[in-house]
């Protein structure tokens, strides 16, 4: 295994390199590009050959890697990104991802393992939970912090995020406690919400190859539905708070958008904008995104708690948003 990744990497220590145009005097491609049923794609700031070589090293046992290249997008957004062809030789996802968890926090890069993957040039559906994902916060935390109920609903927040409670019961608790608050509360965190680094780029670049991106998330429209504005965004589903006199009755209206809701939201779409079913993408980061990420070709845990990183396709542990592009092929 040693002298396969040698042959790729050549023996230079990272001393003298620091930089992907170092890198590229490196990459060696063996002559049968076609000879590789995975794809390792490592990606983050100034890979260096020995950050490379240890990772490969360290996922020996599951990867055998024939040969180096630059993903196409390699540079554009700042990343080195590097895809490395070769062989699964393990079935076992969730020993894979364990070790590419390790591997990325021992070297503040993110990494991951595909078999298949949707193309960038290829139109495609992107759907997007949205709290913690396509924004840096939970919406019904903050509401709940205006009205002097944060701690009580954020514990029931963390433990429906993580899988505990069921989602439908945990919503409709932490909504209740919300009762009486003024409409203004919920204005005041809009005007404010923060936007996760690397969304418009992601949206730029997905927009310009022909595809639809969506919202489905467990939050609320008030919140969604300007995203969807604000971002130019396709489509967007949550749920919706009642609301009288300006003021939250402490009630949801309508059918919860919960994790079923939001895996029919996938195939919906799919069927709607006639998209082939290998170029659609789940991204999440809670338990009630797996469901959606399952009825995708491909799942996409973002900055996810330890069971989504665990059971999603990928996983971005440390870059953002746009991150995502680098597990799409060209």
């Amino acid at each position: 295994m040693q002298t396969n990744i040698d042959t790729l990497l050549g023996n230079q220590s990272s001393d003298t390199i620091h930089s992907a145009s170092a890198l590229t005097s490196l990459i060696k491609t063996e002559h049968n590009q076609n000879a590789f049923t995975h794809i390792l794609t490592l990606f983050g700031q100034a890979l260096t050959p020995y950050i490379v070589r240890e990772i490969l090293n360290k996922l020996s046992d599951v990867f055998e890697p024939s040969s180096l290249a630059f993903h196409h997008l390699s540079g554009v957004f700042g990343d080195d990104v590097i895809e490395i062809r070769g062989h699964s030789n393990s079935s076992d996802h969730t020993h894979i991802n364990q070790l590419l968890s390790d591997v990325t926090q021992r070297f503040n890069v993110d990494a991951g393992i595909q078999k298949d993957r949707p193309s960038l040039s290829t139109p495609g559906l992107l759907v997007m939970d949205m709290d913690s994902t396509v924004i840096a916060i939970e919406c019904i935390d903050e509401i709940a912090k205006l009205a002097d109920v944060g701690e009580q609903v954020a514990e029931v927040t963390a433990k429906a995020m993580r899988g505990e409670i069921a989602f439908n019961d945990s919503l409709i608790h932490r909504v209740a406690c919300l009762e009486g608050v003024p409409l203004a509360h919920l204005m005041a965190i809009r005007d404010s919400i923060p936007i996760m680094p690397g969304i418009q780029a992601l949206i730029s670049q997905l927009k310009q190859h022909g595809w639809k991106l969506a919202i489905a998330s467990g939050g609320f429209t008030y919140f969604a539905n300007y995203l969807k504005d604000r971002l130019g965004l396709d489509y967007a589903i949550s749920n919706t708070l009642a609301i009288e006199n300006d003021t939250l009755t402490g009630k949801v209206e309508g059918e919860i958008v919960n994790a079923q809701v939001k895996a029919r939201t996938v195939d919906t779409l799919t069927e709607q904008w006639q998209i082939s079913p290998s170029q659609t993408v789940a991204m999440g980061d809670g338990a009630n995104d797996l469901d959606m990420m399952s009825h995708a070709a491909l799942g996409v845990a973002c900055h996810g708690k330890p069971l989504v990183n665990e059971k999603a396709d990928v996983a971005i542990r440390v870059g953002s948003l746009h991150s995502m592009l680098y597990f799409l092929g060209r």
